[in-house]
């Protein structure tokens, strides 16, 4: 990992997959298509060089868009962006990943991907439904599938050239493990919810091992109670140091060996997620032994069924 004092411009080498990833990323799950254009917009002219995209959030036009838009005003190159997007769990037969990916890369308007990622280990029953479910109101999962035949589909796709890299999302520690034994191409990439309420890090002792970077989602908790940029210790360290509580969350997530990704549609908070700069170490050690951990805020790791995606009737 290469750093500077400010953090933001920290990037991480990908041991799989070659090249190097923002630790600093931008989430999509916005679901306006117009505020999705413009949160992404505000977030390559602030500086974010890393974007994060989902087949499930819908608006991967809305991405491509706003990309395109800062493509020809000169804000950014194509070459200078990190994109990745994430294959659904209704696309998980062999024969329908490929599909997926160009569908999405099609509606990104884009020539390959970053990083690709399987976005949940679950299986879900195939067909254009993305959140197929029984008269119980259950998901309807699909049996005739295993994780590793997927990720065997996700393999040939950066042979093919579609992706440089791949990896997981919402998975844990055990299921990463199945892959990892069994991998041609190893995980570059594996996205969970991270942050000091859920720290993860037996997970990120065991990404460092086998050069794989984790990426964490709502590390500022994604506004949700109990609202982790409240908690005293994060509030101190904030004052002491003259940053706010968020960027306090986010300077830990990147100075811990993590990348993280966060969203706003508020042009200002997208500035100061981005302006975050190093924490003394002392404030680093508070975190680790001074918040109570083991809070997970997204129930997506035991069902597949992501709880930050706004349901569509």
């Amino acid at each position: 990992m290469s750093s500077i004092e400010s953090l933001r411009d920290t990037k991480i080498r990908l041991a799989y997959g070659g090249g190097t990833m923002p630790a600093v990323g931008f989430g999509t799950l916005i679901p306006d298509p117009v505020a999705t254009r413009q949160a992404v917009l505000a977030a390559l002219k602030a500086g974010f060089r890393h974007l994060d995209c989902a087949e499930l959030y819908r608006n991967e036009a809305a991405v491509g868009e706003a990309m395109q838009q800062a493509f020809e005003a000169g804000v950014v190159s194509r070459e200078e962006l990190f994109v990745t997007t994430k294959l659904w769990n209704n696309q998980h037969r062999p024969e329908r990943v490929g599909p997926a990916l160009e569908a999405s890369l099609g509606r990104l308007g884009l020539d390959y991907l970053d990083c690709y990622l399987i976005h949940t280990p679950f299986a879900f029953q195939p067909g254009d439904e993305l959140d197929p479910r029984n008269e119980a109101g259950e998901p309807i999962y699909d049996t005739g599938v295993t994780l590793v035949e997927t990720w065997r589909a996700m393999e040939r796709l950066v042979d093919q050239g579609r992706c440089r890299s791949i990896g997981l999302s919402d998975i844990t520690l055990p299921k990463l493990k199945e892959i990892v034994e069994v991998a041609r191409i190893m995980p570059a990439v594996v996205q969970v919810e991270c942050h000091p309420y859920l720290p993860e890090w037996e997970l990120l002792d065991f990404c460092r091992a086998h050069g794989i970077v984790l990426l964490a989602f709502a590390p500022l908790g994604h506004g949700m109670a109990p609202r982790i940029t409240d908690e005293p210790v994060i509030r101190a360290i904030a004052q002491r140091v003259g940053r706010s509580p968020a960027q306090v969350l986010l300077a830990w997530a990147v100075q811990r060996g993590s990348a993280f990704l966060t969203t706003s549609t508020n042009a200002a908070h997208i500035r100061e997620n981005f302006d975050i700069s190093r924490l003394p170490e002392d404030a680093m050690q508070e975190i680790k032994t001074g918040i109570a951990t083991g809070l997970r805020l997204n129930p997506v790791v035991q069902t597949g069924v992501p709880g930050f995606v706004p349901r569509r009737e």
